[in-house]
C-alpha cells in the first residue's frame, strides 16, 4: 500500500515523476473524501480513484484489506489524514501475529513538495481569513493609516534584535514586519479604484532588483560594492527623474539618520554646502555636524548613539542594582 501525501501549497496534479508512476500502475488508487482535490486532475489524466465510503474507524482495515492482494495507492487527504498511520501500523502489528493474515507493506510516498517561500501562500490564507467577513473584527477595522504605528514600533523592535544579535527575537521580529506588509497589501486590496495585492507588490518589487542589477541580469559590469552603488544611484535617479539629489530622503525618519542621509546625498552628487556654524548653545547645529563627521568616517551615527545609549542603560541598571544592595 502506497500513502501519496501532497501538498496543498502547489496546484494540485503536479506531482512527481515517481508518484505518477505509481497511480498509473496501481490496481486501485482510493481517497477518503469526494471532494479530495487530486481527483479532477486525474480524472484527466485517464487515471480512475474511488472515494472510500466507509467509516473512519474502519478505513485501516479497510485498506488493508483491500491491499492484502492488490498494489492500493491511497490519496492522503489535505489535513494529513491525522491517525490514519498509527492505525494501519497497529493493525499491521495485530496481523503479523493472527495466522493466515496477509499484512501489506506500507510506503510513504511524498507526491508533490513545498518549494521555497511556500509557507508565504499561508500567511495569505491567513490574512485573507482574518480580514474577510467572520474573521476578525479588530484587523478587519485597520487601514493603511492605523497601522503605521506598529510598522514604525515592528521596525525598530527588528532593529533592536539585530544590534542585541539575538538569533530567535530576530526571526520572531522579522515575521512581525513581513505581517505588516502582507497585512496592508490585504487592506490595499480591497481599494475602490486602484487596488494591489501582494502578487503585485512581489512583482513590483522583482522587476525593481532585476532592473537595478544589470551586473548580475544584464551586460553592465561591476566588481566592487561601490560600483554596484554607484550604478544602483544612477539607475535610480534615471527611473525616479529626480531633480535634487534630496528627493526622495524619508523628512520623517530618525532625525540623526536624516542628516546623514542628507549630507551622504549631497557627497554622492558632488554638492559643497558648508555646515551651518556649531555655537554651543545650537544643539542642532552641534548634532548635524556630528552627523557629518560620522558619515565621513564610514559611521552610522543612529547605530552608534544606540550603542552608547545602550551602555548608558546597562549603567543606570547597575548603578541601580548598587544602590538596592
Amino acid at each position: 500500500m502506497v500513502l501519496l501525501s501532497t501538498t496543498h501549497r502547489v496546484a494540485p496534479g503536479l506531482l512527481s515523476g515517481p508518484a505518477w508512476q505509481v497511480l498509473r500502475t496501481a490496481d486501485r488508487v482510493l481517497a477518503g473524501d469526494p471532494a479530495h482535490p487530486l481527483l479532477a486532475p486525474l480524472a484527466q489524466s485517464g487515471i480512475a480513484a474511488e472515494v472510500l465510503d466507509v467509516p473512519f474507524y474502519a478505513r485501516a482495515r479497510t485498506l488493508a484489506e483491500a491491499a492484502s492482494d492488490a498494489v492500493v495507492v491511497w490519496l492522503v487527504g489535505p489535513d494529513g489524514d491525522p491517525g490514519l498511520t498509527d492505525a494501519l501500523a497497529r493493525f499491521a502489528v495485530e496481523g503479523a501475529e493472527a495466522p493466515g493474515v496477509v499484512v501489506p507493506e506500507l510506503e510513504l510516498l511524498p507526491g508533490s513538495y513545498d518549494l521555497p517561500g511556500a509557507r508565504l501562500l499561508d500567511l495569505v490564507t491567513v490574512m485573507d481569513r482574518l480580514r474577510s467577513p467572520g474573521g476578525c473584527p479588530w484587523d478587519a477595522q485597520q487601514t493603511h493609516e492605523s497601522l503605521v504605528k506598529y510598522l514604525v514600533e515592528e521596525s525598530f523592535e527588528l532593529v533592536e534584535a539585530i544590534e542585541e544579535d539575538d538569533r530567535a527575537t530576530l526571526r520572531e521580529e522579522l515575521g512581525d514586519v513581513l505581517l505588516q506588509v502582507f497585512f496592508h497589501s490585504r487592506i490595499a486590496q480591497e481599494h475602490a479604484t486602484d487596488p494591489f495585492s501582494i502578487d503585485d507588490v512581489a512583482g513590483a518589487i522583482v522587476d525593481k532588483l532585476i532592473y537595478r542589477h544589470p551586473h548580475v541580469f544584464g551586460d553592465r559590469d561591476a566588481d566592487t560594492a561601490e560600483q554596484v552603488e554607484a550604478n544602483w544611484e544612477e539607475l535610480k535617479a534615471a527611473e525616479k527623474q529626480r531633480e535634487s539629489a534630496t528627493d526622495g530622503v524619508p523628512l520623517g525618519q530618525p532625525s540623526l539618520a536624516l542628516a546623514a542621509k542628507l549630507h551622504s546625498r549631497a557627497h554622492k552628487a558632488g554638492v559643497s554646502v558648508a555646515l551651518p556654524d556649531a555655537e554651543e548653545s545650537d544643539f542642532g547645529a552641534r548634532l548635524l555636524r556630528l552627523a557629518a563627521e560620522a558619515q565621513d568616517a564610514g559611521v552610522d551615527p543612529e547605530a552608534a548613539l544606540r550603542a552608547a545609549a545602550r551602555a548608558y542603560r546597562d549603567a543606570i541598571r547597575t548603578a541601580e542594582s548598587g544602590q538596592e544592595n
